[in-house]
Order: C-alpha cells, then structure tokens, then sequence
C-alpha cells in the first residue's frame, strides 16, 4: 500500500533526537521492509504546552489541511493514513478528515486518551483524539498499558498489539566486551521526567559510593548544565561525561560497559532499554509506567518498586557484587532483544495487523 506517514508530536525528520522520533522512524522502515510504500506527508508539528496553545494550533491547522487535501486531488492518493503517536498534546487535525473524505483507511499508533486531562482545559484538544480513536480501523497498541487504557475509555475501539522493537543490525555487529563494573545510561538531559531520573540515578549511585563503580552517561540537551551539577560530588574520574553520540558509537560504548542504569521515571516504555540488552547489558530499572513492556524482570534486569530509591541503590549494588548473575542476565537480554524484538518480527506482525483491519477496510 501506499502509506501516508504523520507524527503530530515530532517528525522523523526532526533534527533533534528522542525516544519519540526513532520510535517513528522504526515505524516507516518496518512497513517498508513489508513492503509498503512510505511517505511522511506532513511536517506540521503539533505539541501544544498549554491548552491556549493547542486552541491557537488548532486554528493555524486549517492551511495545511487545505494543502494536504490539495495533494490528494492532484496527486495518486494514498491507501492508508497511518498516524503516530497522538495524544492530548499532540492530536492529528488531519488524518481523519483525509481518511474520511478520500475513503481510505486510518490507523493509529501510540495512541493514548486521559479522562483526567478534560478537566485541565485540555478537553476541546484531546477532542479529536478520541475521534481519531473511534474512527480507525485499527489501533495499534506497544505495551499492555497503553491497550487497557484505551479499552477502558474506547471499549468499541479496534485495538492491536505490536511489542517495542528496535532494529537489531548496529547490535548484531558488536561482540560484548563488558567491564562489569562500568554503569552506562543513555538520555535526553531535558525537563520533566529526564531530569527526574538523573536526580534519582545521581542519589542512587550516591548510597552506593563505597562499590568500585563508573559511570558512563551519553547524551545531551537543554538542562547539561543541571545533570553535571547532579554528579559533581563524586570523586574525579568515576563519571564519563561521552555527549551526544551517533548510534555506532552507541553501540560500541554499550558493548563495553557492564550494566545499565537508568531509574526510568515515567517512561513510555524506553527504545534505550532494548538497545542495551541487545548489546548484552542486564538492566537495573523501575517497575513503573511502561519500563516493564520492555525489560523481562529477574531475567533480563531488575525492576524496583517505583519511588523506592535504596531498593533501586541495592539493586544496582547486587549486581556489582554478583559478576555471575550479571553475566546470566547480560546473555540472557541480549537473546531476548535480538530473538523477540527486531525490526524485521516487527515488521511482519505490522503488515498482518495492516491486511486483516486496514486492508480489509481499504477493500470496502
């Protein structure tokens, strides 16, 4: 099929990198490697930090819904409209219309509604989300969370499930060489639950000061300055400052280290966690939000009580101590990532999930 691709909330083409941008460009090389035509249509970004601010999106919409409806008259529609990621923040103010108007079919991904946010003055925003939702012919969901809270609000919605992938190729390439006592994390430095997690790692890492630990940490962002200031009393030489780095030396400095760390404080789910495994890394984590979607605990990592910050301190320091669990764990997360989430298992549960909803709608 011929597949319009949009991202309300980034582009893939974004020159910033997140979660959120991979995830999406994930998406598109799955569906192509189906065999399915690809076009990001849209660089219209929608993320509204206020609901004045979505109210004043939702006007300046109408000019690239002209423009996309323009682009379908003139130019072979598409078959499907596939939509990632909207939410209350993020809804898309083009897909149903277009799907509506040209009769093909719409899908989403990532979608998520919150009840809670109608009564924030988020309510005429999110709006077209729920829409959105009930007019798709299917929803595809990544982590068992995000499906019940869908079915809970859209009981009549059509919900699918694809676990989150990555692609395995980078990771397949490297041989683990690991130093069991080398702590990597891979983040964003930027406000909101990033930051919270650096504050919660920094802390952690602070009851367990006595262990010969490092601590490798790559990325970048806005708030650097505030998550250096998080890790300046720790003595010279146990923190590896490695900045923004490109996926090959991602990979390469993940294969090197010994465990990841990262508290996860209200992730999604987090594509960095299944990087890790897939470079043989046993992860210490919260059992929180959507970490658990991602993360076999007791198995491939360990997952602490959310908020609990010595059981995350003592987690991270079992590891330390025990090099033969480590070592168990390490062989077993790289097999799960590898075996269970690569991009070409997700590509083949994506395709079935398009020809037995989309593809049956675009029949009709």
């Amino acid at each position: 099929m011929r597949i319009a691709f949009y991202a309300p909330m980034k582009s893939p083409d974004h020159p910033v990198p997140s979660g959120d941008r991979l995830m999406a460009r994930l998406l598109i090389r799955a569906l192509e490697v189906a065999g399915h035509s690809v076009e990001v249509v849209s660089e219209f970004r929608i993320h509204a930090g206020t609901p004045e601010a979505g109210a004043e999106a939702l006007a300046r919409a109408e000019e690239e819904l002209e423009r996309l409806r323009r682009k379908c008259r003139e130019e072979p529609k598409p078959e499907l409209w596939f939509c990632y990621h909207p939410y209350y923040k993020s809804p898309d103010l083009f897909g149903p219309a277009i799907a509506a108007e040209f009769t093909i079919p719409y899908v989403t991904a990532e979608a998520s509604y919150s009840r809670k946010r109608d009564g924030m003055g988020w309510a005429l925003f999110q709006k077209p989300v729920g829409e959105a939702i009930r007019q798709a012919a299917v929803n595809i969901a990544f982590t068992e969370r995000d499906r019940n809270g869908l079915e809970d609000v859209f009981p009549e919605a059509r919900i699918a499930g694809v676990k989150p992938f990555i692609d395995t190729a980078l990771f397949e390439a490297v041989t683990p060489a690991p130093d069991p006592q080398r702590l990597v994390s891979v983040a964003m430095m930027r406000a909101g639950d990033k930051i919270e997690s650096y504050k919660m790692l920094a802390a952690a890492l602070l009851m367990i000061e006595d262990r010969p630990w490092t601590l490798g940490i790559i990325g970048d962002g806005p708030l650097k300055t505030d998550v250096q200031a998080l890790f300046a009393g720790f003595a010279p030489g146990r923190i590896d400052w490695h900045g923004q780095r490109e996926p090959e030396e991602i990979a390469d400095l993940l294969a090197k280290s010994g465990i990841y760390v990262w508290p996860g404080c209200g992730e999604a789910y987090g594509l960095a966690y299944l990087e890790a495994q897939a470079a043989g890394l046993p992860v210490v984590a919260q059992r929180t939000a959507g970490v658990p979607a991602v993360v076999k605990a007791d198995m491939t990592g360990l997952l602490t009580p959310d908020g609990d910050m010595q059981a995350y301190a003592w987690a991270i320091a079992g590891l330390l101590d025990d090099r033969g669990r480590r070592d168990v764990m390490a062989s077993a997360a790289r097999r799960f990532v590898l075996d269970e989430r690569s991009l070409a298992g997700a590509s083949k549960e994506l395709d079935l999930i398009l020809r037995n909803h989309a593809g049956a709608a675009h029949d009709r």
